[in-house]
């Protein structure tokens, strides 16, 4: 009974030890401008101590934020997806000035629509979360929009 109890403990370590850290979720919404057009909204909730970076950031840093859409006749992207004001700072970890969002960062992409029916437009970002002493390894993210 005892070898069976250490053997449980050991087990549980290994799963609980092995549980990857995610401190950011992200949420998506579609802000409807007119019958023509509409934005792309996607959201990034970040837990407390931890930032991800912007989407311009110099050779040599963090891995920027970056985000692709998978193309579709109903829809045509206007510009390039733009982001809220964040902090720039002058980052200590990559001896360079970078920006960065912690807490919460809003990123929102226009389009402009080829038709009045509902359909989901899929997309991916790419990210690299850092707090104030370590990084995680950048990350890809599934991303669904419905267009109503």
């Amino acid at each position: 009974m005892r070898k069976l109890i250490v053997v449980l403990l050991f087990l549980t370590s290994i799963v609980s030890y092995g549980q990857i850290h995610n401190p950011v979720k992200w949420t998506t919404s579609v802000k409807k401008i007119s019958e023509k057009e509409a934005e792309l909204v996607a959201t990034a909730s970040l837990e407390n101590d931890w930032h991800i970076y912007s989407q311009n950031i110099p050779k040599g840093g963090p891995i920027p934020t970056l985000f692709s859409f998978v193309g579709d006749q109903r829809y045509l992207k206007k510009g390039n997806t733009k982001e809220g004001e964040g902090h720039e700072v002058d980052d200590k970890m990559f001896d360079m000035r970078v920006k960065y969002f912690d807490k919460k960062a809003v990123f929102t992409q226009r389009i402009r629509l080829k038709t009045t029916e509902k359909f989901v437009i899929k997309g991916t970002v790419e990210y690299m979360v850092c707090s104030g002493t370590n990084c995680l390894p950048p990350k890809e993210v599934d991303l669904s929009f419905s267009v109503n």
